[in-house]
């Protein structure tokens, strides 16, 4: 399958927000009470925060797209310190997705390479990302490519 990745558009927005609330819907599933369900406006919404995204100097958001047909995408943002976190300055990959249709060619990735690519240039000294427990092709693309299990997130629900 032959892949292009790209810098994401306004015109891709319809297809950011669709991809978007397929994350939000796949985390969901992962664990209900830990992760938002998708909702009617689900992609409309994402669709609007990603295209807020794509003036910000400090984002990065890439497009990947087969036959002109966007397949997936991948977001990270530059951020300084953050004691928080405890950690020094680094790009934070937000989000990255395929669509399932087109998962197991590669896809993910490029997109992974290309988003590292992109912030390294911009002398980013380490990529930091988190991912649900569940979601263990996630991890093995993530380990593939070099990222190390560094925190653990945990949660506790507090209803009675």
């Amino acid at each position: 399958m032959n892949v292009l990745i790209r810098e994401a558009s306004n015109a891709d927005l319809p297809h950011l927000g669709r991809l978007g609330a397929l994350l939000v819907q796949e985390h969901h599933d992962f664990d209900k009470q830990r992760f938002l369900a998708a909702k009617t406006r689900t992609p409309q919404d994402y669709a609007s925060f990603l295209g807020t995204r794509l003036e910000d100097r400090n984002a990065v958001v890439l497009v990947a797209e087969t036959k002109g047909e966007t397949i997936g995408y991948a977001y990270a943002e530059i951020e300084g310190y953050d004691y928080m976190s405890l950690r020094g300055p680094a790009g934070v990959l937000n989000d990255l997705i395929v669509d399932p249709a087109y998962r197991g060619h590669g896809a993910g990735s490029l997109l992974l390479e290309a988003i590292i690519t992109r912030l390294k240039s911009r002398g980013v000294p380490r990529v930091v990302l988190s991912t649900a427990a569940k979601n263990i092709s996630a991890q093995r693309l993530f380990e593939r490519s070099g990222f190390r299990p560094t925190m653990i997130e945990m949660t506790r629900e507090l209803e009675d």
